[in-house]
């Protein structure tokens, strides 16, 4: 859902990047899934760790870190709980091998824009459980914010940003592109940034709340802002482009879905199979 909408800055169908497709992010999540379907009889851990090697069979490059550092703690709240009554006992249960998994995932994946800290940096050895490192994190990477602040902003605004959009427009693919305009506008990006300074990352912000003041997306105005925000995004070979915002997308997506908030409607989502199987 998160890949085939059309959000500005980040690839969508018609508009891959040059080392980096639609259909690569699609066979990313199909790798992904097996493991993620286990995050209950497993650390979180070890969840991600075991997806990102799965992914990387597939994949030569970065395509869903994020996204499995977001739904692995998600996926291991046992069925019969809501998210809300699980995440926090999830969370507390991170050990420092869970950090060491996490951390070995991360260098697996490579990710672009990764930096450095001063304590429990990724290329060593963690010596702290998982929460308290992506607590010394969390003020710079809105990922490492959610475990910890026990998932916030996806149990909390983000889900009720995406009831709000569905409440005003039946294309759900139009309704995940005004979630990714609400994050944005709201918090920037983390991988902006971290790769282009938060200069950037404000500018971005800036870009996407003149596309919702315009009134995305009805009218001339909002498709100029857009255009407008698309174009600064893509900017630089697509260096700008905002990977937490697609991240905390499908994070907030998979947790709507989860709890049955959400229903996905297969018709406007059609293209899936075929692009996996093309």
């Amino acid at each position: 859902m998160e890949v085939l909408s059309p959000k500005p800055g980040n690839v969508s169908p018609g508009r891959d990047f040059s080392d980096a497709c639609v259909r690569d992010f699609l066979v990313s999540a199909e790798a992904a899934a097996n493991s993620i379907s286990e995050a209950c009889e497993k650390s979180v851990g070890r969840t991600v760790l075991s997806a990102v090697q799965a992914v990387r069979q597939v994949v030569s490059h970065n395509t869903n870190l994020g996204i499995i550092l977001l739904i692995a703690p998600l996926a291991a709240v046992p069925p019969g709980q809501s998210l809300e009554q699980g995440i926090e006992s999830v969370l507390a249960g991170l050990t420092v091998r869970d950090s060491c998994d996490v951390y070995a995932a991360i260098r697996l994946a490579a990710p672009g824009g990764l930096g450095s800290a001063d304590d429990q940096d990724v290329t060593e050895e963690p010596s702290q459980p998982l929460r308290e490192c992506m607590r010394l994190a969390a003020d710079r990477d809105l990922i490492a914010a959610q475990y910890a602040g026990g998932f916030r902003e996806v149990l909390g605004i983000g889900r009720e940003w995406l009831r709000e959009a569905a409440g005003r427009n039946p294309d759900q693919r139009q309704q995940v592109v005004e979630l990714a305009l609400r994050l944005l506008a709201e918090f920037g990006d983390s991988l902006i940034a971290r790769k282009c300074g938060p200069g950037l990352s404000e500018q971005a912000a800036l870009l996407a709340g003149r596309v919702l003041a315009a009134g995305w997306p009805d009218g001339a105005a909002a498709v100029s802002a857009i255009a407008e925000l698309d174009g600064f995004l893509r900017s630089e070979g697509n260096r700008r482009n905002p990977g937490t915002t697609a991240d905390m997308t499908a994070g907030i997506l998979f947790a709507a879905l989860r709890d049955g908030q959400f229903i996905m409607d297969p018709v406007q989502f059609g293209a899936v199979d075929s692009v996996v199987a093309g």
